[in-house]
């Protein structure tokens, strides 16, 4: 006798993130800033005391009270996961019976679909307008007549950096009877957050991220923000010491530290900025077909041969994410990292015009 995988395990494909040393780093969305040499001396004194012969605080009470003072809200409606990703895994296994129907959109970040394949529930995936926008009307009416029990996106969206306005959000949110779960990893970087009456909606999970802005990816911190009885199903359903004792004592040190949403996210801004306007340049002379407006901390553009762009860049030991044949995604850095991608995506460029 021999076990055999069943149909699903044998269908999965792990998450492939880009491996690898390289000099310039653009392609995860992390931020390039460390935490004040204050704060990261306070991390170290801190992890020496974490009593790690004792399990982790099961709901992470002080963490959550961290990030709620931080975002103006009550921690009664927070639960703290090892990142967003695994948030997303719980509350895909909570709030669906098998075979339930899952809504997501495309592009978008591959995970949800990921997710629904664990929890056997079809997933319906709507193509974006061709502009990467977002038709709410449609999600609204497939929703209804295909009986959509959740719907997942990203706002604002991973890949394309674009985002949906707060009026439009809530326009969805009252119009369906799904559950909404809003994936606002990027939000830090806009103005449009649900985030402060997230609790006052029936159908809706918020999720936000410590990953991007706050520069803790290595951590591995996520939120959920929802109404009591959600927030209640929540933590009953995630496991009991989900989120490790050190990095809920390293993450309420940079929740205190009101520079990272100010002057960090300046920063941030002012680096996706300066990339935004040197690819434009490149659009300009027709070296690029398009550079997509952003609200988050990353450029999104489409261009011919995006592989063959990526592999140069590569071959210079400069790593951003490509999407298919026609776009690459690139992560602010810092000035200089941000200068010599510039320069090495011109070069190529220029030189296959020429050619």
């Amino acid at each position: 006798m021999s076990y055999k995988l069943s149909p699903k395990a044998q269908s999965l494909k792990p998450y492939d993130p880009i491996e690898g040393f390289y000099r310039i780093r653009l392609d995860a969305n992390e931020s390039f800033l460390l935490p004040t040499e204050e704060d990261r001396e306070a991390m170290i004194n801190t992890a020496a005391s974490v009593a790690l012969n004792r399990y982790p605080d099961p709901l992470a009470a002080d963490l959550c009270f961290g990030f709620a003072r931080a975002y103006g809200i009550s921690s009664d409606y927070v639960t703290a996961g090892n990142g967003s990703d695994e948030l997303i895994s719980i509350i895909m296994s909570a709030f669906l019976q098998k075979g339930e129907k899952v809504l997501t959109l495309s592009p978008d970040f591959s995970m949800y679909r990921f997710y629904t394949s664990i929890t056997e529930n079809p997933c319906v995936t709507l193509d974006k307008n061709e502009d990467m926008t977002v038709d709410i009307d449609m999600i609204i009416n497939t929703a209804a007549e295909q009986n959509i029990r959740l719907i997942i996106f990203s706002n604002p969206c991973n890949p394309t950096s674009l985002g949906i306005s707060a009026k439009e959000m809530r326009r969805l949110i009252s119009s369906t009877n799904a559950l909404i779960v809003l994936d606002e990893a990027y939000m830090d970087f806009w103005d449009q957050s649900l985030i402060k009456e997230a609790q006052e909606y029936d159908n809706l999970i918020l999720l936000r991220t410590c990953s991007k802005a706050l520069g803790m990816a290595g951590l591995r911190i996520g939120f959920a923000i929802a109404n009591s009885k959600l927030t209640s199903v929540l933590r009953s359903a995630k496991s009991p010491y989900n989120v490790n004792s050190i990095s809920q004592a390293m993450a309420r040190i940079v929740l205190k530290n009101r520079l990272y949403q100010t002057e960090y996210i300046e920063t941030i801004l002012n680096s996706r900025n300066y990339i935004i306007e040197g690819l434009r340049k490149l659009e300009e002379d027709k070296l690029i077909t398009h550079v997509y407006d952003s609200c988050t901390n990353f450029a999104f553009i489409k261009l011919n041969d995006a592989q063959g762009v990526f592999r140069h860049l590569v071959e210079n030991g400069i790593i951003v994410r490509c999407f298919g044949d026609d776009f690459l995604r690139i992560t602010a850095g810092t000035q200089v990292e941000n200068t010599e991608m510039l320069r090495a995506i011109e070069d190529c460029l220029k030189r296959r015009k020429e050619t």
